[in-house]
């Protein structure tokens, strides 16, 4: 529905060339245009039925462009909400859920329980699970992921869709499946296809139509609230990349051979405003943004500034790479009772401890074998951590019988299990 107020800038990006019209060329979409354009310029909607309230009510609430505007106008707020460049973005990710939502779980999943329009449950449904504070978080995200909080609004709010256009329009994986079965002495191998979408390798594939999709595309819709939900890689293979943004669970199939290698594990999902973070965050700040009246321009961003200022200590660490709550980094290793990784998981923790330890100092390699071996003659490990070497802020808190000019040092717990 376009706003009387807003009518004719709207309008015209309708009917520009490079307006909604260049999303498809395909004649039934530049029809569909044509007549949504001759429809903005008159009052006369014709015979309505009883249900157009609750239609408008779910487009409003869950229609793909209108959550897409206002997520983007949330992060680039100096943007008209008919600013043809706004607009524009808005279509894009729009039009890219309509390729998500014609995949075939989406469409098992959505006509399972009734016999409505599709895209009418398309809609429903999008409203009922708050398609909105998805898009407000993930656009939040991707600001920074892109590093676009310094550039103009156009761009922000283009780069923002351009990304949410590509995590949508990854395409299921073909994985090729043998179905071994015993014949008499033999063994039968059937060999068939299936497609893969909700967990997927990290690495260059072919998609159901045989055209290739690369690494970086699998990457960025694992991080996004979309599909693949479940990311299998390798040590190697995912070196030097974070998996954070919608992630806090590693599930280690094999234990690493070293500490180091186990820190570097789980580094992967424990970094900058991390899912664990924003979760915890979403958990005690949600207040500062509701019952206002207004939606503020960023919810996220307000919410992070409001955390910041409680925290007791002023740091860039806290809200932003530490925040307490209930939910933490999880390490899952899935183990037989009385096998190797049992002892060896043991020895892992413990050696990581020691690691952090060893952390800063010099000669790492000799202070790890010695401090190993302190351990090894039975000194806790634990009680060795007062030789760290500390990089967390202080408290603000100063005890009267602190000289001037003093901080205490207290360790702020890590969202990662020991």
């Amino acid at each position: 529905m376009i706003d009387d107020l807003l009518g004719a800038r709207s309008r015209a990006w309708l009917e520009a060339p490079h307006g909604m019209r260049a999303l498809a060329s395909e004649d039934a979409f530049q029809d569909h245009v044509a007549e949504m354009a001759a429809a903005a310029g008159t009052r006369d909607i014709g015979a309505s039925s009883d249900d157009l309230p609750g239609l408008l009510v779910d487009v409003a609430l869950g229609s793909p462009a209108v959550c897409a505007l206002r997520a983007l106008r949330r992060i680039a707020p100096e943007l008209a909400w008919d600013d043809p460049c706004l607009l524009g973005a808005a279509a894009e990710v729009a039009w890219s859920f309509r390729a998500l939502f014609n995949q075939h779980d989406a469409v098992a999943l959505l006509r399972r329980d009734g016999d409505d329009h599709y895209w009418r449950r398309v809609l429903s449904y999008c409203a009922r699970h708050n398609l909105q504070a998805t898009l407000d978080e993930y656009a939040h995200y991707l600001v920074d992921a892109k590093v676009l909080g310094a550039k103009a609004a156009e761009d922000r709010a283009i780069g923002v869709a351009r990304a949410m256009a590509q995590a949508l329009a990854i395409r299921p994986s073909q994985i090729d499946v043998d179905d071994v079965r015993v014949d008499g002495e033999s063994l039968a191998i059937r060999k068939f296809q299936m497609r893969g979408r909700f967990a997927m390798r990290l690495a260059d594939y072919k998609d159901e139509d045989g055209a290739v999709a690369r690494l970086g595309g699998v990457r960025d819709a694992f991080n996004s609230p979309f599909r693949p939900f479940v990311l299998a890689t390798t040590s190697v293979g995912q070196e030097g990349l974070d998996f954070h943004p919608y992630c806090y669970r590693v599930y280690h199939w094999n234990l690493p051979g070293n500490p180091v290698d186990l820190e570097q594990r789980e580094g992967r999902v424990h970094r900058y405003k991390g899912h664990a973070v924003r979760l915890n965050l979403a958990e005690r700040q949600t207040t500062v943004v509701r019952g206002r009246g207004q939606a503020p321009d960023d919810p996220w961003k307000r919410m992070f500034e409001h955390a910041r200022s409680e925290a007791a200590v002023d740091t860039d660490l806290i809200p932003y790479w530490i925040y307490e709550g209930s939910v933490r980094v999880e390490r899952c290793v899935p183990m037989l009772p009385f096998s190797r990784e049992v002892t060896r998981l043991a020895w892992l923790k413990r050696s990581l401890t020691v690691y952090r330890l060893a952390f800063g100092q010099p000669r790492q390699d000799d202070l790890l074998r010695y401090l190993e071996t302190l351990v090894g003659e039975g000194i806790d490990a634990t009680t060795l951590e007062a030789l760290q070497i500390r990089l967390q802020p202080g408290s603000r808190d100063v005890p009267d019988d602190q000289p001037p000019g003093t901080e205490i040092l207290d360790r702020p717990p890590l969202p990662c299990p020991r």
